[in-house]
């Protein structure tokens, strides 16, 4: 079986026939559970009802908003790149560096399997199976990057529907922070919580780049989402209903 540490990385159709003949990726995997968390799993099959399954972004929200570590083997670049996220530890193992990938190339990326980790974090009392330390990276870049630059147009689901947003906590030690009509927008956002279309008219924003970097904020921790608020109002894809009730299209 592929180990986290080869040196290269499988080819989609290698993966595929691993998984026809095994019916598992084909990745090493630790003694222990061999399904995810009650609690992530019912998110995951949520996403698969609403044909969301493939999404990595949701599914890397998902386990953030769970603090569950999980093995995500992500399709980029007709390669299969075994992705494991340390939520808690707040870090992520990978061969590569995907923060840095090319903003073109991750357009097409997408999630094949989402399973138990192959690999411990580090530090963990068990030193069995823990990869080598230049294989462990900071989670924000990755998540940031995914966020601003992955194939997901449109917020998260557990960020949409009525609601105001503002950014808290610190600067940019917290997120990579963001240049251009972004940072400026960052600024704006750590004044009053205002409502989504007020952010997308902004100049140089977007309903796409307002989603965009909404979702990269809210995966650095960085964003308070108000459904409550005065200045809270129903967000894209949704309307006034009767009784003030925001309904989807």
């Amino acid at each position: 079986m592929r180990d986290f540490e080869d040196s290269t990385l499988w080819r989609i159709s290698a993966f595929e026939r691993m998984r026809q003949q095994t019916g598992s990726s084909g990745f090493q995997r630790l003694d222990g559970p061999t399904v995810l968390p009650t609690t992530l799993l019912a998110d995951l099959q949520q996403l698969e009802r609403e044909h969301a399954a493939s999404d990595a972004l949701e599914v890397a929200a998902a386990c953030v908003r769970h603090r569950e570590a999980a093995l995500l083997c992500l399709r980029h670049d007709e390669l299969v790149w075994p992705v494991t996220l340390f939520p808690v530890q707040g870090v992520y193992h990978s061969l590569r560096d995907m923060s840095i990938a090319s903003p073109a190339r991750l357009a097409d990326l997408a999630l094949l399997t989402a399973e138990p980790p192959g690999v411990r974090p580090p530090g963990h009392w068990m030193h069995e199976r823990i990869g080598k330390a230049e294989h462990y990276r900071p989670l924000v870049p990755l998540l940031w990057t995914l966020a601003l630059n992955g194939p997901r147009r449109t917020l998260l689901s557990q960020i949409g529907g009525t609601a105001a947003y503002r950014v808290v906590g610190g600067g940019e030690g917290q997120h990579p922070g963001a240049t251009g009509a972004l940072g400026s927008a960052i600024d704006k956002l750590r004044g009053d919580a205002v409502p989504f279309r007020t952010i997308a008219n902004w100049p140089g924003m977007s309903e796409e780049r307002a989603s965009r970097l909404l979702n990269a904020l809210y995966l650095a921790s960085c964003l308070m989402v108000s459904h409550a608020h005065p200045a809270a109002r129903p967000g894209p894809g949704e309307k006034r209903g009767l009784f003030g009730l925001g309904k989807r299209r």
